[in-house]
């Protein structure tokens, strides 16, 4: 039977998970992407891996195809990946260098910065410069390149103010990528964000990273009181007496948080050993067993930035049961591998990490696609911040959707 998604969120359970359709049919991924993905600003790139002139990448978000390009002048800027001619996409590959944006269906050029320069033969009246690539909104913060697809983008500037001093000591914009993975899960983006959002499962899933990341339920979730333990507002008052903002910060109707947490005692860095894995530091934090500093940003990102590296993540979705995860580590850019750090044991936690938790997430579709699936309620202690997530899902969608009905079968 149809139902409208305004109905579904109405009926959503406090404390408990979403409904099956949420998971599972096409009209509610069409209608996230629609008044979610396609409205919000999201995580592109860290702006190091744009290193060059004519240095590209390509984004597909939805039926989007976006190219975020560095241009002759420095400036990193995003386009529609599509000619003003009859279409045709520009950039075939997944990051790649060019000297303009040419296109390969009948060479209409463009300028780095979307000017468009040349076409042949289109007569004497053809007005160049009514054809210039459609750009997209970027924003770059403190080495962390944002676009939104939005006509009209909303306000990104109390999501930088409130992240730009605890992201300028670490000094992103002298990072390099040392390494980057994708893959897929076979998952609704929601379950991998729900996934994210807890530690509840670490214990018995992620032998690797409990090595160094505490199971502390406070530390995964969310003061949902305001009540910070006495050994967290330490470990805060200490960092931030060192020179590094380490606050709890949880703003924008819950859509960014950024807290810098402490990690297993005597552990300082997301390695086997607990032992930093770059022997040159990333940035200034000054006090080694700062922890890490947890930023996410729904939808697309989530984040780990350490005094010794960097750890980006970008969430996009793919279908209503697919998403895309990419994984990005950034150390400092002299930094040389084999002398300052191992690349094996730089990235060893996280790879293992992210492939234990595409197989649970995957698990947990494979559940909620049986009929026979109902919410369950989740734990307070361990699962605020799932909570958390889901009450931003939902306020999002009922604040965007409104009076209008989206049906879901």
């Amino acid at each position: 039977m149809t139902q409208p998604l305004t109905d579904l969120l109405a009926r959503r359970s406090t404390g408990f998970s979403l409904e099956r359709q949420f998971y599972t049919e096409p009209a509610v991924f069409a209608a996230d992407l629609d008044h979610i993905f396609y409205c919000d600003w999201l995580f592109a790139a860290p702006a190091c891996q744009l290193t060059k002139t004519g240095s590209y990448l390509r984004l597909r978000i939805g039926a989007y195809n976006v190219i975020v390009v560095k241009g002759a002048d420095g400036a990193i800027r995003a386009f529609h990946n599509s000619c003003r001619h009859r279409g045709s996409t520009l950039c075939q590959a997944t990051e790649g260098q060019v000297a303009k944006l040419v296109c390969p269906y009948h060479q209409w050029t463009y300028e780095l910065d979307g000017r468009f320069l040349w076409a042949r033969d289109m007569g004497p009246d053809f007005d160049l410069s009514q054809y210039s690539l459609r750009p997209v909104h970027l924003r770059e913060l403190c080495g962390l390149i944002y676009i939104c697809l939005a006509e009209d983008a909303p306000d990104f500037d109390p999501f930088a103010a409130l992240a730009r001093p605890y992201l300028e000591v670490h000094d992103l914009h002298r990072a390099k990528v040392a390494h980057t993975t994708t893959i897929v899960e076979n998952a609704n983006w929601k379950l991998v964000w729900e996934n994210n959002r807890e530690c509840y499962h670490c214990g018995g899933t992620h032998p690797s990273l409990c090595r160094s990341f505490p199971l502390d339920p406070e530390i995964a979730g969310v003061s949902a009181d305001g009540g910070i333990s006495p050994r967290l507002q330490a470990h805060f008052d200490a960092c931030e007496a060192a020179g590094a903002p380490a606050r709890f910060r949880m703003e924008g109707d819950g859509q960014y948080r950024l807290a810098r947490m402490p990690l297993q005692e005597g552990a300082l860095s997301y390695t086997m050993d607990g032992k930093p894995a770059v022997r040159r530091p990333l940035g200034r934090v000054a006090k080694p067993d700062a922890g890490s500093l947890l930023k996410f940003h729904y939808p697309s990102t989530w984040n780990h930035f350490l005094p010794d590296h960097a750890l980006t993540f970008r969430v996009t979705p793919i279908g209503p049961q697919e998403t895309e995860v990419t994984t990005t580590w950034l150390v400092d850019r002299d930094a040389v591998e084999g002398v300052d750090y191992d690349l094996k044991r730089l990235t060893e936690v996280w790879i293992a990490t992210n492939d234990e938790d595409r197989q649970i997430v995957e698990m947990n579709q494979g559940g909620v696609n049986s009929p026979a699936y109902r919410p369950g309620p989740y734990s307070g202690e361990q699962e605020s911040g799932v909570e958390q997530f889901v009450d931003w899902y939902v306020r999002t969608m009922q604040r965007q959707l409104g009076p209008r009905a989206v049906a879901a079968e």
